[in-house]
């Protein structure tokens, strides 16, 4: 669908698989906390099958197969920041941030914890352009309910009708739609699918400055 709506006033991005690549580090994190919590081994799709769970306690808990305690999400950052210099940028996606956040209020929400989004944002230097995270750990309902986006957008003080929310999945998609905000497709990310519904699919970064007027 073509984007018909006036230039936008903010932007709300996904991180992992929009802003970053963090197959080779998210997971290793995951599969160390467990061990090291008394649980048994994951491969790496095993850990990421359960993303969709919500936020990192809900998918330690499920890997571990009991609740997962403040120690357990504390060894769980502690080996995501051990592991975050395995993270890379999407080609692009540091010029995209530096010039929309001259233009307009950015930020993010995630289904990572807040905590993890400034771990891996600060080691990949775009924690400058982003305004406001938020976390799946700061919500109590996962994508694609919309409470993320929507609250995103009050940090920002700007109106969900008047912002994009870019992602790369499906869930990502139903969430800026249950927002009322414009569903842009991340059409580089790992999760992307063309099938999904979304207002506007974007194949580089860059092309979402054209939103912005």
């Amino acid at each position: 669908m073509a984007h018909t709506r006036t230039p936008l006033t903010g932007l709300v991005f996904d991180m992992d698989g929009t802003l970053i690549e963090s197959h080779a580090a998210v997971p290793a994190a995951y599969r160390a906390t467990v061990l090291a919590g008394g649980g048994r081994e994951h491969t790496d799709e095993e850990i990421i099958a359960g993303y969709s769970l919500g936020a990192p306690v809900d998918l330690l808990s499920a890997l571990l197969g009991r609740r997962a305690t403040e120690e357990d999400m504390a060894r769980y950052h502690q080996e995501l920041a051990a592991a975050a210099d395995r993270v890379t940028v999407y080609p692009g996606v540091a010029d995209l941030l530096a010039e929309a956040a001259r233009r307009v209020p950015v930020g993010l929400f995630t289904g990572a914890s807040a905590e993890a989004a400034r771990i891996l944002l600060g080691r990949t230097g775009l924690a400058e352009h982003v305004a406001v995270i938020v976390g799946g750990d700061e919500v109590d309902r996962p994508k694609p309910d919309p409470e993320g986006v929507l609250l995103a957008c009050r940090r920002l003080d700007v109106a969900p009708g008047q912002i994009a929310y870019v992602g790369d999945s499906p869930l990502d998609l139903g969430a800026a739609r249950g927002a009322g905000a414009l569903s842009v497709a991340a059409g580089w990310g790992h999760m992307y699918d063309p099938a999904a519904p979304a207002d506007l699919t974007v194949a580089e970064p860059g092309d979402l400055l054209s939103l912005l007027g």
